[in-house]
């Protein structure tokens, strides 16, 4: 925001200044206080999201030693530039709310889920099904609508949404929204496969999509801690064939 309204007023007194006191012709200085807009604009968002990088980045590292509480802190700093880039504020919300999700603490990442990002569709998500627990379904559907609108090509999300509605035994709303998916991502075998499925009256298969299936926590604790150790032990196979 504040990048936006300084890039604004510098503008507009460059142009006041060549047209009224350089006695520019209007379309000249028009021109160069765009420029100098334009300028100051890249400058200024180049600076801030190079700060928010380096939060980013640390935070990043801190949570893959497993240092969550002091991730949560790092990135919690980048609010202090939240005023000064639009959207910052939502991602940084999203981020937040997505690390408390994962950890299964829903009740702390439910309020920074509701403030996310509208284009982070993992945190929209969350945000749903999260909403779905809570047996509020209008804002369930609102809130998947939302996120296929701003992120229209992602398979897992359109299957999240239409599994959703199946859980709470919508699955004419399931198999509509597989519908609409599909003119979206045409030939999406992820998508025609659980269609056919929920014609067939039959469960959705969703851990075909591995590990980001299992971040949403709509499986037992028991089926993630299996996933985990296959992949742990696939893990193990291919180090030894090497």
């Amino acid at each position: 925001m504040y990048t936006i309204i300084i890039s604004a007023v510098s503008a507009l007194l460059v142009f006041v200044l060549l047209k009224f006191a350089a006695g520019l012709h209007w379309l000249i200085a028009l021109f160069s206080a765009l420029l100098i807009f334009a300028a100051i604009f890249y400058f200024l968002s180049r600076f801030i999201m190079k700060k928010v990088t380096e939060i980013m980045d640390t935070a990043t590292k801190d949570l893959q030693g497993q240092r969550v509480e002091k991730a949560i802190r790092e990135l919690r700093e980048g609010f202090k530039y939240a005023k000064w880039q639009i959207w910052l504020d939502g991602q940084i919300n999203a981020q937040i709310g997505s690390v408390y999700y994962m950890r299964r603490d829903f009740s702390n990442a439910f309020p920074y889920l509701e403030k996310a990002f509208f284009k982070n569709w993992v945190a929209m998500g969350m945000l749903a099904i999260t909403y779905m627990k809570r047996n509020k379904n209008d804002k369930m559907r609102a809130t998947f609508d939302k996120a296929v609108q701003a992120t229209p090509k992602e398979p897992l999300l359109w299957c999240l949404y239409a599994y959703c509605l199946s859980e709470i035994n919508d699955n004419s709303g399931a198999k509509e929204t597989l519908e609409k998916g599909l003119k979206k991502l045409p030939g999406n075998e992820a998508m025609k496969g659980n269609l056919g499925l929920l014609e067939e009256g039959k469960k959705m298969k969703m851990r075909q999509f591995g590990d980001m299936w299992f971040q949403f926590h709509l499986e037992s604790v028991g089926a993630l801690q299996k996933h985990q150790m296959a992949a742990m032990g696939g893990a193990k196979r291919r180090i030894i064939r090497k």
